[in-house]
């Protein structure tokens, strides 16, 4: 089955705000970057992936994500997650893919192994699936068949709203919990698990893990290097 990736990001100066309240300005910037392009490269490496589309108005990520072979869409009007999602799924429903994943920039974590896993389990033949965050009030992975089963509606409370709109639209929903796209990174305390959690690793997010200081050299800390 044909699937399609869809990573939306913000420019980086409008990113992590949040994190504002517990890393310096310059961190938080390198940190976005970081983590981005380890969802890139986590992206390209998952064989159950056809193709990512990236909805971004950040230069260095466009660049970056066409490096690797994926499709740059402008987020022109930058009226958030939701709104570039769906961007990201009319384009998805041009290309013919016959279903999609919305996918955050700021789970550097991910494990393609695991994507691997949950996009080859069997399931209807329309659905949505619902990757919550580790708190499971929050959406980090909505995996929609056919594209357009529902309109993404990302944001506060979204786990719980993405399921009552699949009910509405009488498509099946069920929930799936792969371990490396439970943890996104919003706050402090995000941040000192992502830590934790990388900490003894060295296979995977090797951009995140140089930023912050978990690996003895820093190549690779960009976004657009390999």
């Amino acid at each position: 089955m044909r699937t399609a990736a869809i990573l939306p990001v913000k420019r980086f100066v409008r990113a992590k705000q949040r994190l504002g309240l517990s890393v310096a300005d310059p961190l938080r910037l390198d940190l976005a970057r970081a983590m981005v392009g380890d969802v890139l490269t986590a992206l390209r490496d998952c064989e159950s992936i056809a193709l990512t589309i990236v909805v971004t108005s950040e230069q260095s990520v466009a660049a970056a994500a066409a490096y690797q072979g994926a499709i740059v869409v402008p987020d022109s009007a930058e009226d958030g997650q939701s709104a570039a999602a769906i961007v990201g799924l009319k384009r998805a429903i041009v290309e013919g893919v016959e279903r999609a994943l919305c996918i955050p920039g700021d789970c550097p974590a991910l494990d393609p192994a695991e994507l691997d896993a949950l996009l080859s389990a069997d399931g209807e033949p329309r659905e949505v699936v619902i990757v919550p965050d580790r708190h499971g009030t929050g959406t980090n992975g909505l995996l929609l068949r056919p594209v357009d089963a529902i309109s993404p509606s990302f944001g506060s409370g979204s786990c719980q709203r993405h399921h009552e709109l699949a009910q509405a639209a009488g498509v099946p929903c069920r929930t799936e919990r792969p371990g490396s796209l439970l943890l996104d990174i919003d706050t402090g305390e995000d941040l000192e698990v992502l830590r934790e959690r990388l900490a003894g690793e060295t296979a995977r997010a090797p951009r995140t893990r140089a930023v912050l200081g978990l690996t003895a050299r820093r190549a690779g800390a960009a976004v657009g290097t390999r």
